[in-house]
Order: structure tokens, then sequence, then C-alpha cells
């Protein structure tokens, strides 16, 4: 989560939901042969800031660069005329798995992603995916669809993805309250996914990459999706489908090995893909603040919080979302004028929409850990049950507050008071020990393993599993000397 021009964007991204909704007309949909538009063209520009702003901003320098020619090499097999000029490739200086498409040819992965692959095969296969689904119009199918069902409108339902999958969120509140990469990950149909899975796939042949690697990457993203299930442990740790930033790929592995049987194509680039990618920022950037354990810390914002026993978080660049089975919230922030009542009733406003006069029962000011803080609750007819929502507030200054945002079952909002507790200002001396981790290629020499090189992994629990899934290694499988690899190290 960021600071800098964080309120501008904020406000620009609700006035840019606003615009989209009805802003794609109908008719019927071009053929994947035909050229971008110049209306797609502006469509994407449009939407271009927001998202690289939603999702920490595009990243410079030569990995840039090389995603990028990667990008567009692979565009190019599409079949839409001045594919190489027309597609925007962009690299996004984010911690969470995923990539994605809007109309115009923009197209987009996270750093996070990129550092799951182990070839170029892989990477050119993701954004693959992405511009098949610019090229079959997957997006301007889905604002239409959108646009007869009010609830998903804007940037969700313009958005496509290679991790998009199925959403359970039903209500105005949940949508309104999934701020961040939840709300623009919403579901995207099973039959568009494997389409452009199928045309993913028919451009790595044409390029003369191994078309297997659709398979091996959406096999990787299954595995690393397991492995953090494994590491959230058991109860309020799982994932709960609602609440789920990349669903699960794993049914679509098999398809895709069987669409890809019989192709023509054995290009990899492996070792130049890795080359390419040593150093890359692997996990949180400490400027957006760091997850570790149940901790949040920000150096920046000099502030830390503990979220309560078995939920996991996902930080992202407007947000931190704290999840679980019983319940979600969020930490972000708004623009403040030294008033906390004032401050809670507006947040009240903005979670209940155009539609819904959401406003707490009352207001109760507290102080915690010497930091003025407030709260209100309200309860909600969600369906055929109630929620309670929960603001909780803390004035960092008189130009500067924080909020937590939270939804439980009715009669249930004391689950994260333990968390509401624990918000604290951190020392400088606790900021400067936020250590960015990041990618170390190294060669297999004669004597390494998988166990001997998982000891070098910067954490300290589960270090041969992150090893193997990072790498794409089985549960049985070696290392050959000569071999490169990734471990994870701590930055300098």
């Amino acid at each position: 989560m960021k600071t800098a021009n964080f309120l501008a964007r904020a406000a620009v991204t609700s006035a840019l939901a606003l615009a989209l909704t009805g802003c794609m007309g109908g008719g019927s949909i071009p053929s994947a042969s035909t050229p971008i538009t110049t209306s797609e063209a502006q469509q994407g520009a449009q939407y271009h800031p927001q998202l690289l702003a939603q999702f920490g901003g595009a990243m410079g320098g030569p990995q840039a660069a090389y995603v990028e020619q990667v990008g567009k090499n692979i565009a190019v097999q599409s079949g839409l005329g001045n594919a190489r000029e027309s597609f925007t490739v962009s690299l996004l200086n984010s911690s969470v798995n995923n990539a994605f498409a809007v109309p115009g040819g923009y197209i987009y992965t996270t750093r996070q992603l990129v550092t799951l692959m182990n070839n170029e095969a892989e990477l050119a296969g993701v954004l693959g995916h992405e511009v098949g689904h610019v090229a079959a119009r997957h997006s301007q199918r889905r604002q239409q669809a959108a646009q007869r069902n009010s609830l998903l409108g804007g940037l969700g339902a313009i958005l496509s993805g290679v991790l998009l999958g199925d959403s359970a969120i039903g209500d105005t509140l949940s949508r309104t309250f999934l701020q961040g990469s939840q709300l623009l990950t919403l579901s995207f149909s099973r039959s568009q996914e494997i389409e452009a899975d199928d045309l993913g796939i028919q451009y790595l042949t044409r390029a003369g990459y191994d078309p297997n690697a659709m398979s091996t990457v959406l096999a990787s993203l299954a595995a690393q999706n397991n492995l953090d299930a494994r590491l959230r442990g058991q109860g309020d740790a799982s994932v709960p489908e609602w609440a789920s930033t990349h669903p699960d790929p794993a049914s679509r592995v098999r398809r895709a090995a069987s669409a890809a049987q019989g192709l023509p194509g054995s290009v990899t680039n492996r070792d130049t893909f890795l080359t390419r990618i040593d150093g890359l920022l692997y996990g949180d950037d400490p400027e957006q603040g760091v997850i570790e354990g149940r901790q949040f810390i920000h150096p920046e914002l000099r502030l830390s919080f503990t979220a309560p026993q078995g939920f996991f978080m996902v930080n992202s660049t407007r947000a931190v979302s704290i999840n679980g089975q019983s319940g979600q919230a969020q930490l972000t922030l708004a623009p403040y004028s030294g008033d906390l009542n004032t401050y809670i009733r507006q947040q009240f406003s903005a979670l209940g929409g155009q539609n819904n006069n959401l406003a707490p029962q009352d207001i109760q000011r507290t102080t915690v850990n010497g930091i003025p803080a407030a709260y209100g609750t309200a309860r909600v007819n969600n369906g055929n049950s109630q929620v309670d929502v929960v603001v909780f507030a803390y004035e960092f200054s008189r130009e500067r507050a924080y909020h937590f945002a939270a939804i439980t079952p009715a009669g249930r909002s004391a689950t994260f008071t333990s968390m509401y507790q624990s918000m604290r200002r951190i020392s400088q001396s606790e900021a400067s020990q936020v250590i960015p981790r990041q990618i170390d290629v190294v060669t297999v020499q004669r004597g390494d393993s998988v166990a001997s090189l998982s000891r070098r992994m910067a954490y300290d629990s589960a270090q041969v599993e992150r090893f193997r899934v990072l790498n794409g290694l089985g549960s049985n499988e070696g290392l050959v000397a000569g071999q490169k690899v990734k471990i994870v190290v701590r930055g300098r």
C-alpha cells in the first residue's frame, strides 16, 4: 500500500468505474484477425494509467524491456494488423501472481508471476494467453454482459486475466468492499479462458516455442497455490472462494497439455530467460509495505499491525486485505479533514454505495498504542442473512488517517478486535531492518542438491517446498551440475 498520489488515484479510479459502465456499445464482435480499432485503442489508453497505479506501477530497466520484447513478438503471431506497434506490454511491480489485458492491445504481467516462470516459452505462453483475450474481444463481451448486471460495472468488467476464476460475490456491499486486486479479478467465463489458452498455444507454435509451456506454467501456478494454502494452515487460513485473488488453475493444466500434443515447436530459451530475470524483486516491495507471517509492516508509513490467528493477507497498491472464512478486512486511507467522526461516516457512506444509506449505529472514541482512534459498526441485510460492517480509524496526524473496513457474519465483529488493537507506530530503526527479497539465479555445482540449495532460501520455513515450486521441480526430481536454478535471497 502506497501513500504517494494515493488519494488522487483513488478518486480517478472511482470516477473511471462510473464512466466505464455502459461506455461500450453493442453490436457484433470483431473477428480475431481484425486490427485493433481506434475506439479500442482509446479505451485502453484511458484504463492504462489507472491499472498501472492499481498494481504498483510499470517497472523499467532491462527486465521490463525483455518482457516487452517477448510480449510484442508473441502478439505478432495473433494476426492482428500492426500488432507489434499496437500492443503495449507492461511488467508490473506487484507481488500478486497475475496477468491480464484490456481492450486496445494493453497486456500486463506482474513481476511475481514472472519469477514463478522457468523459461521464455512460459513467459510467451502467459502473454500469448492475454493477447488471445484481446484478439477474441473477450473484454467487450464481458462488458456487454456487465451492462445487463449493474453489479459488474467498471474496471472489474473490463479486465481479462490468465488467472481469473469463479467468484461467489453477489451483493453490492461486498463488491464495493473488495477494493484492490480482488475487485480486478472477478469472474471471466470458463469458455473464454479455454479459448485464450488455445489461442496462446497456437501463438507459441507459430513462434517456434514449445507449446507445452502453457501447461507447465499453469502447473507451476497450481503448485504455488497449493503451497500457499498449506503454509496458511487450516480453518480461516484456507482461501475462501469469494476472497481468492488467484483461483486455482489446476483444472486447466491437463487440458492445455492435451491441446499441445503433436504440435511443432521446441524452443524454451531457459538459460536466457533465467539470466534476464536475475535480481528481480520477489515478494513485497518495502515501498508498498511487506507481509511477514501475520505481521504487516510499512517502513515508509511507519506503521505495523498483526492479522488474527489463521487469517492471511494480500498486499496491493491501494490496500492491504485480511482474509478468512469468518470475515474480511482491509486497511487503507482516504481524504482526512482532521475529524475522525466525520471520516468514519464518510467511509460507511462509501461502502454503502449510491443505493445504500449505510451508517454506524454510533461512534466510539479510543486510543490504541498511543494513537487517537475511533470506530463504528453497522448491521446490514445481506440476502438471507445479516453481516456486521466495522470501520476502525486511526489518526496518525492532523492531515493523515488510516482505517480498517471489516465485514463479518452478524454477531462476530469481535473477530478482528485483536488486529485493531495491534496497530502501532514503528521506529526508524525497525523500519530500516525491512530488506526486500530478490531472485538470485545460480548454477548448480557438483555436490549441490535440492536440500543444500534450499537452505539458502530467505525463509524460515518450507525451504525445500518453496525451492521446488519456484523451479518447477517435482517431488522426486533432482538437480544436474551446470543447471541454472532460482533461489530467493535478501537484497542488498
